[in-house]
Parts: structure tokens; sequence; C-alpha cells
């Protein structure tokens, strides 16, 4: 498994709903997250207005930090961390801003900034019909 996390990687969170045309290639990362290979944020974000979706950019964002003596381990720790501060579940990707690596006594200290980005047909974000399903949904599960 090939683990680039650098500034631009997209992490999707699996069964995403995505334009019919759009073929991502992805490779699990975490529980319930891809990788997408071969794109970076910008990248996704062209192929996606192709197609007629929109990718919202959140600005706030979230970090996750890890220690650790192998950098890869170190990275994918931090990354975990950032996801667990997802704040909402309706949110469907997660963009990785910011990559830093420091090294003590032969350990790694690594920091991830990344921003919550969502995927979605509608260019309003959420659409109304959209969070009265979801509402309805989770009234049904209660």
């Amino acid at each position: 498994m090939n683990e680039n996390i650098n500034t631009g990687t997209i992490l999707i969170k699996e069964g995403t709903f995505l334009p019919e045309c759009l073929h991502l290639e992805t490779e699990p990362y975490s529980k319930g997250w891809g990788l997408v290979k071969h794109l970076d944020a910008s990248g996704l974000d062209r192929k996606i207005r192709e197609a007629g979706w929109t990718l919202f950019f959140m600005a706030n964002e979230v970090n996750g930090s890890s220690v650790g003596c192998d950098l890869e381990k170190a990275k994918r720790r931090a990354v975990k961390n950032a996801l667990a501060y997802m704040k909402s579940d309706r949110l469907n990707c997660l963009e990785i801003a910011q990559v830093g690596v420091k090294r003590f006594l032969g350990l790694c200290y690594v920091s991830v900034c990344a921003h919550p980005r969502h995927i979605q047909e509608s260019i309003f974000l959420f659409h109304a019909k959209d969070v009265r399903e979801a509402d309805r949904i989770q009234l049904a599960a209660a």
C-alpha cells in the first residue's frame, strides 16, 4: 500500500454518492475512508465541476498529530486523529492542507492540518430537501 500523504491529498468517505461519469481510483486508508489516487484537490475539483457537481471547501480546519519512530506510520496516525475530529457526518471528503514533520532524538513528530470538503450534486450546501430527508432518517432510526 503506497501511503503518500502530502499537501493536496484527498480522502473520501466510503459509500459517497458520485456522478456516474466520475471514476475515482481509491485505496482503503482508514476505517470508512479511502485515499484518492492520481488526483490532488484541484484535479478532483476540476473533474467534479466537469460532471456538473460541486466540491465544497469548508473554512474550518481539523488537526491531528502523532509521534513515532516510523515516519509513514506516524503520518497515518496523525491523519486518523484528524479524521476523528470531523465535525459533521454529512461531510464526505477531507483535503490535507499541510503536513509538518519534526525530528528529535530519533522520533518523528508529525502534525497534519486538513480541511473538510463535501461532494454533492446541488450548488447549495446541504440542500433543504437533503436536510429534511436526513432528519427524517435520523428520527426513524431513533
